[in-house]
């Protein structure tokens, strides 16, 4: 896998938390997620015991905070739920800068919020101190099936791929007065996407045929192992070395 795979969320360091193996950071990964989840909504001050842990392995992993609030954009849906949430729910009101909005919703909000910003911000703590073909050598050593190691795995080598045609086909609309924000638009924008759905399948189809056609039998190497010379290409000391 190429170096460039996953820089957008790896932050380059040498810390300790970076320097961890990667299979033992996705056990604790499951497991502080596993403890949030499981953790009573009333429960305030053990969500401000999990947040300073994991604000404290941020330090410790020399990652800039900002670094990793900038990404949290990925909740940017779940916040919207959670906001909604105490005015459609029913149950006692309370009163909030003048708006009434129901109690039972308010601890639900909480909660959802609590839980998902937590576990979003410690998996990006994980992304970002953990290359990608590490996560998948942790997965494999880990016993993760094969066949979803190798989908995740191609599915991180053609992410770039796939984004820059995308990109590529957003400039041509631009470039023949199609706005793809425009809901008058978004026909165009729908069948692009159809598109680029096709070619993306295609794609899968010529690489898998290249694979079989040089020896793939349904197992990659092991991304764990070390690398050995292929036969007849062994290291051979220089003969003055060898005298």
């Amino acid at each position: 896998m190429g170096s460039g795979h996953g820089h957008r969320l790896h932050f380059h360091g040498h810390s300790p938390v970076h320097r961890a193996p990667a299979h033992l950071k996705l056990l604790a990964l499951l497991a502080f997620v596993l403890l949030v989840v499981a953790t009573p909504r009333e429960w305030y001050a053990a969500y401000a015991g999990w947040l300073l842990v994991l604000l404290g392995v941020v330090a410790v992993s020399g990652v800039p905070l900002r670094y990793l609030l900038r990404r949290l954009v990925v909740e940017v849906p779940f916040v919207v739920f959670a906001v909604l949430v105490p005015f459609v729910a029913t149950g006692p009101r309370v009163e909030v800068l003048g708006v009434e909005l129901s109690e039972p919703g308010l601890v639900a909000a909480f909660g959802l919020l609590a839980k998902g910003t937590l576990g979003v911000l410690a998996s990006l703590t994980l992304a970002a101190t953990t290359e990608a073909t590490d996560v998948l050598a942790g997965l494999q050593r880990l016993r993760m099936p094969e066949l979803i190691v190798q989908i995740m795995g191609f599915m991180i080598r053609y992410l770039d791929v796939v984004t820059a045609e995308l990109g590529r086909m957003l400039t041509a609309m631009r470039s023949r007065g199609c706005d793809p924000r425009s809901p008058r638009h978004w026909p165009a924008l729908a069948r692009s996407l159809g598109s680029l759905f096709i070619r993306s399948y295609e794609r899968g189809e010529r690489v898998h045929l290249a694979m079989v056609s040089r020896g793939y039998t349904g197992v990659l190497p092991d991304l764990a192992a070390p690398v050995h010379p292929a036969p007849g290409r062994e290291h051979r000391e220089p003969p003055e070395h060898r005298r």
